[in-house]
């Protein structure tokens, strides 16, 4: 592609062979499931509130973790629109409809705290994987110093997705507390291309690809505490 060409659209969803450009954002925002099906990722502002409480509609006991989302329909909505307004939220969306959220808040910290959420329908696709990604991108990219997170002991399901993106236990207090510092390789690998991170070859170098901020469509989005299952 052209880095000099604004408004730069990827041909199809294999973007095995995409190197990216200058207005891409730190992660490409489409993904392939472990289904094979094609999602979109985006950052959400404070008019994504009805989409977000729409899943979590669906959301039971089971799909709950350390007390969120809430039960109770007004906490819950005070609760989206506190994650709105406090963090950087990304959803992730397939045939129109939102089936994953995460957010890192508060926003001017240095060690933000994530939490990650998926529609009981969309588990298992890899869908908070790829949300935990986006987050570690945009995170690394804003020069945050480290995201953090708590998730209990027995959710074996999260804990496991967040190794696998690079997070450590730091603290077992009852609930775990896990660290990723963003000068980990980790955010930076998160942040080449499709040919780079999917390709054959490695970069010769460590330097993630320059790109503009995934935040100005989530103005300044996101969350609150704790984290769920992926």
């Amino acid at each position: 592609m052209d880095a000099d060409t604004p408004d730069v659209a990827c041909d199809g969803w294999n973007g095995s062979e995409c190197e990216g450009t200058v207005h891409c954002p730190p992660r490409c925002p489409r993904f392939i499931d472990k289904h094979g099906d094609p999602w979109t990722v985006e950052f959400a502002d404070s008019g994504d509130a009805d989409r977000l409480l729409g899943m979590y509609e669906a959301f039971g006991t089971a799909d709950r973790a350390q007390g969120i989302p809430p039960a109770n329909p007004d906490r819950r909505v005070d609760w989206v629109d506190s994650l709105l307004a406090d963090g950087s939220n990304v959803l992730a969306e397939r045939n129109g409809r939102v089936r994953g959220h995460a957010v890192y808040t508060p926003l001017d910290a240095d060690c933000p705290e994530i939490a990650v959420f998926v529609h009981p329908d969309a588990q298992g696709r890899g869908v908070g994987t790829e949300l935990c990604r986006q987050l570690i991108a945009d995170a690394a990219a804003g020069d945050r110093d480290a995201l953090v997170l708590h998730v209990e002991t027995g959710n074996r399901v999260a804990r496991t997705v967040y190794d696998e993106v690079g997070f450590r236990t730091v603290e077992r207090n009852g609930d775990l507390r896990m660290e990723l510092p963003l000068d980990d390789p980790v955010a930076t690998e998160v942040r080449w291309p499709p040919l780079v991170r999917e390709g054959p070859v490695e970069p010769a170098g460590t330097t993630a690809p320059e790109g503009s901020a995934l935040r100005q469509s989530a103005g300044d989005s996101p969350p609150h505490r704790n984290s769920e299952s992926p």
